[in-house]
């Protein structure tokens, strides 16, 4: 490795250690000629993943598009950033463990509101009615029916759960 300070190329590893998710090492070195420190990244090559968008154009793949877009669907809502990002890299090891060179923007889209059904139903719609561009109000109604429908069995069973609890009072 050539130093950044000096311009030799010899130098010695002084520590190495995982980092990030254990995608990289960090190495600490030490250059034989002038003494001084610096720090490099050993990552694993990986091809380039292009995103296949609608209209066919190409275009490299960003995770903080990703990262964006989950941001702005989740905006005044109570999750934290650190989950956030956190929903955004599992998506996108999950897009590099599934494509190989190219991965098409519609299954990228299919992913976020997948973690985002499960993570804030606001935040789910808010993005799907983008993602979707939905042509009139019947379209959107269509898209959050599931969504009523499990509100209100958990509705039924909370009412049913309060009046079990005012009984169990009554016999007391």
């Amino acid at each position: 490795m050539r130093c950044p300070f000096c311009h030799t190329n010899n130098d010695r590893v002084v520590d190495s250690r995982s980092a990030g998710d254990g995608d990289a090492v960090r190495r600490r070195r030490q250059c034989l000629a002038c003494n001084r420190r610096f720090t490099t990244y050993e990552r694993i090559e990986q091809m380039p993943l292009r995103v296949v968008k609608k209209n066919k154009t190409r275009e490299g793949f960003d995770r903080r598009k990703i990262l964006n877009g989950i941001i702005k669907a989740c905006e005044k809502r109570p999750v934290p950033m650190e989950r956030l990002e956190e929903e955004a890299q599992k998506i996108e090891s999950e897009i590099y463990s599934k494509y190989d060179r190219e991965v098409p923007s519609t299954a990228i889209g299919e992913m976020v509101m997948d973690r985002l059904r499960r993570l804030d139903d606001v935040a789910y719609v808010r993005f799907a009615s983008v993602y979707r561009a939905f042509n009139d109000v019947s379209e959107f109604a269509e898209e959050v029916k599931p969504m009523l429908k499990g509100s209100q069995r958990e509705s039924v069973r909370n009412s049913a759960n309060r009046d079990l609890k005012r009984e169990d009072k009554g016999k007391n």
